[in-house]
């Protein structure tokens, strides 16, 4: 018996890794008993303590490794295909809608484990330094190393990247030009977040139906343009999450919110590029009678 020890560590380290959860579950029940008697899990040990389980029947399965997505020559084909810039630092891309940037619980397929297999980064492995969501479709920067990846967060996170989306939202935005001013809420382990929010944005057409804006987000709030135009009534169409019930019958399946371009300087050299919008984006545009000058 260890002296001074936790019970519900003393049970971890003589059991396995039981989550905390369930061993204060069986404590209550009194499946895990001090001393013939009930006891929390910070009950410390003492020399002579007498642990007894009751209806304990708890298995150890091992961890399981989080699987790389192993993409087919189809799929690395595809996205080698959308890589507009390739150079010894980084790859802009035009990220397809539909498509993690990594993987996540709900997502494997994920554009890091894509490129991760591509000759392109034979030598090196890929790097995320900003990203978009998944249904978000246009320009991606990844980093092809670590220092380039180090030195590509900072420009994000000293707002030198200054990027240009297209949206297109639900009615007609009345203001032709302006900026959206939010304090957007997030939460992080129930932890209630506030974040100042800024994005200018110019209508470049609208009609009664739809407005298709030119957005250009100062600052990189989770969600940020989605939320804002939630928030003055004009919801993106295809947005499954910020969305408004008079809206939902004519949702649209694909998101139509496009990251256009994106410029920055490093070392006194200007990059600057520009994705093309995706086929269903112009059809949408086309079918709403709204004007585009791809500029």
């Amino acid at each position: 018996m260890s002296i001074d020890m936790r019970l519900d560590r003393w049970i971890r380290d003589k059991i396995g890794k039981i989550p905390q959860g369930l061993i204060e579950k069986d404590l209550r029940k009194g499946n895990i008993k001090l001393n013939n008697k009930k006891a929390k899990g910070s009950t410390k040990l003492r020399l002579n303590d007498k642990i007894d389980f009751f209806k304990f029947d708890y298995q150890i399965n091992p961890t399981k490794e989080k699987k790389k997505f192993i993409p087919s020559k189809k799929i690395l084909s595809k996205n080698e295909g959308n890589i507009i810039e390739n150079n010894l630092d980084f790859i802009a891309i035009n990220k397809d809608s539909g498509i993690s940037v990594q993987g996540g619980t709900k997502s494997r397929r994920n554009l890091i484990d894509i490129y991760g297999k591509s000759e392109i980064f034979k030598d090196s492995k890929p790097y995320t330094v900003h990203r978009l969501d998944k249904d978000t479709s246009g320009i991606l920067i990844i980093a092809k190393n670590r220092s380039s990846a180090q030195l590509l967060t900072s420009l994000f996170r000293l707002r030198k990247v200054h990027k240009t989306y297209l949206a297109i939202c639900y009615g007609e935005v009345i203001k032709n030009n302006g900026q959206l001013i939010d304090n957007l809420v997030r939460y992080d382990n129930n932890k209630k977040i506030v974040e100042k929010a800024i994005t200018h944005f110019k209508v470049l057409d609208k009609n009664l139906n739809c407005s298709l804006l030119e957005l250009k987000p100062i600052t990189g709030r989770k969600h940020q343009i989605r939320k804002q135009l939630f928030n003055i009534g004009h919801p993106i169409v295809g947005d499954q999450k910020y969305n408004i019930e008079i809206f939902s019958r004519s949702m649209n399946k694909k998101l139509m919110l496009h990251s256009y371009k994106i410029k920055f300087m490093i070392n006194k050299v200007k990059f600057n590029y520009k994705a093309p919008i995706p086929a269903y984006f112009e059809k949408f545009i086309n079918s709403k009678k709204i004007k585009f000058l791809n500029t």
